[in-house]
């Protein structure tokens, strides 16, 4: 479809915003069996949907948008108020030549000068469910002449718990109107909610059978456990995205990795549940602004989000289900941009992503974590990149050029000017190779400052008797006269659990173990002795039955548990400990 076809007013809109021709999902609403219809469009984030449904609507209202009116013509909901602004910032331009008036009700904005913008008859509103639902409630917001109804991102709507509202509000509008619906997903609950609120509706799908963008690259690095972070680390270095947003799973999470990334010398923002309106605004101007380049997010907080730079997306906790990876992603490659969204995924959770990316359909590149020494390449590559680009210099500068080349030589300027760019970039991490062996070795060799060299002792209780390393610890601080940070790694088995100590002080724990032990009641069970470590032990156990006092211990009990605290009731009674 070429501009001609459109009325002229908004093929001029769209070729002074750059548009060459419509994208697929906006061809596809313009279509003739499209005209006058309900729709469900399942179109990706970045696609165009919102110019998509713009046109859509003024097909039927353009005529109607320069006259004026008493309640609005067009209603659009969108999940989030970042979206809701962005949607009528993006009608505006395209309905500017029409002489369309937009009103927006958000969340966290004058709802007084909301309801002064609603007083003078919008013809299009743009909004939230749960502001929208307000002003309807108030008898602020008048839907009686509504014609059009948009329902963007619906399945988020949904998914953030708006059901009820978006039922009010639907349930308020004239049968006989338009109800469009976006979708990025199809799950049974917009499927649901298409059957109650539209009538013979066209479904349209532009997303394809590959539910990940064409235009994003999938990649999925393993690593340890414990080297999440790092990885996190060392892919923002590899990559330098121009903007990338890094995806965890709770506000603590958030918390911590932004504190990380700050404190590596990251230019970081956070968006989480805990922060104000007002904070989030002035971390999204910061990534738009170029003050900031990296955005660490929870699901919630960045849904909504629209930032045009964006190229890096990366799921630093996985996301709960293929759909939530999906709208994760979809942050990136908008607009016929490439992207690149990348998984961490600790070892022992792979077969759940192999799993989750099956269903998802997409297909990923499973790669290790960048190495330093990959980064470094990169460095070099980029550093000369920028350094041969063509550039003017003024005067002031090419004095000061001349200075330095009389006091050094042009290869020590140029050393020192590499020095000074390697200075300001944060130091990639140190990782674990990616082999069986390696994982094996890390295991066994790696160590806390201070555990180098380790004695291990047992206790007779296991994950069979609740063992719980919350009052495990106080209990061997307790008997062993040490602190929680002299405690090294604890194994806990399913019927015993093994602990080190340094062999500094092991000597002095096991004689605090005997002193202690006449002084515990007949409550305190619990075995400690020195073990040759889990594997041995568990090699030599192989074949033991639980010991008999298993079933006296409730669960979330131990020894040791503080009283009032579920489980202090629930000591196994039997034996008195004894250390050897």
């Amino acid at each position: 479809m070429t501009f001609s076809t459109l009325p002229p007013m908004l093929g001029e809109a769209l070729a002074e915003r750059g548009y060459a021709a419509l994208t697929a999902v906006q061809t596809a609403v313009l279509a003739p069996e499209a005209a006058g219809r309900d729709l469900i469009v399942s179109a990706q984030t970045g696609s165009g949907k919102t110019v998509a449904f713009g046109l859509a609507m003024a097909r039927d209202l353009l005529d109607d948008f320069g006259a004026s009116t008493q309640s609005p013509l067009s209603l659009v909901i969108a999940p989030t108020r970042e979206l809701a602004l962005q949607v009528s910032r993006e009608l505006a331009w395209l309905y500017a030549k029409a002489g369309a008036r937009i009103a927006t009700c958000v969340g966290g904005m004058d709802a007084s000068k909301e309801r002064r913008a609603l007083r003078a008859s919008p013809h299009v509103v743009v909004g939230t469910p749960g502001r929208l639902r307000d002003h309807l409630e108030r008898g602020a917001l008048d839907l009686s002449g509504l014609k059009e109804v948009v329902l963007d991102e619906a399945d988020e709507m949904l998914d953030m718990g708006f059901r009820e509202d978006l039922e009010e509000i639907l349930d308020a509008t004239p049968a006989e109107r338009r109800t469009l619906l976006f979708s990025a997903t199809m799950p049974k609950s917009i499927v649901a909610l298409a059957e109650r609120y539209q009538r013979d509706a066209l479904r349209i799908s532009t997303a394809g059978d590959d539910r990940g963008h064409g235009d994003i690259a999938f990649q999925v690095v393993t690593v340890s456990p414990a080297e999440v972070e790092a990885a996190a680390v060392n892919l923002l270095r590899f990559h330098e995205a121009e903007t990338a947003i890094l995806f965890c799973a709770t506000r603590d999470n958030v918390r911590r990795l932004h504190a990380t990334l700050q404190e590596r010398g990251f230019a970081v923002v956070a968006l989480s549940g805990e922060h104000s309106q007002s904070e989030r605004n002035q971390a999204l101007q910061a990534l738009r602004d170029r003050r900031a380049r990296v955005c660490v997010a929870t699901d919630v907080a960045a849904r909504g989000i629209d930032l045009p730079n964006l190229s890096l997306v990366v799921h630093v906790d996985l996301p709960r289900d293929a759909e939530t990876l999906q709208h994760r992603s979809g942050r990136t490659g908008r607009a016929g941009k490439k992207g690149t969204a990348v998984l961490i995924v600790p070892f022992p959770r792979r077969r759940r992503v192999e799993s989750m990316l099956r269903g998802a359909r997409i297909k990923a590149d499973w790669i290790d974590a960048p190495t330093p020494d990959a980064i470094r390449t990169r460095d070099r590559e980029r550093l000369l990149a920028e350094l041969l680009q063509p550039a003017e210099f003024d005067g002031e500068d090419r004095a000061l050029a001349q200075r330095l080349l009389a006091e050094r030589s042009p290869e020590d300027i140029a050393a020192a000017l590499v020095r000074a760019h390697r200075a300001a970039m944060p130091q990639p991490e140190e990782m674990l190779e990616n082999t069986p062996e390696a994982r094996r070795a890390a295991q066994q060799d790696r160590h806390r400052p201070g555990f180098e060299d380790t004695v291990w002792f047992r206790m007779d209780i296991g994950r069979r008797q609740n063992a719980d390393p919350r009052w495990i610890l106080p209990l061997l601080c307790r008997r062993g006269h040490i602190t929680r940070n002299e405690v090294g790694a604890i194994r806990i088995g399913a019927n015993e659990t093994h602990f080190q100590i340094p062999r500094a002080i092991a000597e002095k724990f096991g004689a605090a173990l005997q002193r202690t032990a006449r002084d515990e009641s007949e409550d305190e069970v619990v075995r400690i002795e020195p073990s040759e470590g889990p594997r041995q032990a568990a090699h030599a156990n192989r074949g033991v039955k639980p010991n008999k006092f298993s079933h006296k211990v409730g669960r979330k009990s131990g020894p040791g548990a503080p009283k009032g605290r579920p489980g202090a009731k629930h000591k196994p009674r039997g034996r008195k400990e004894r250390n050897r």
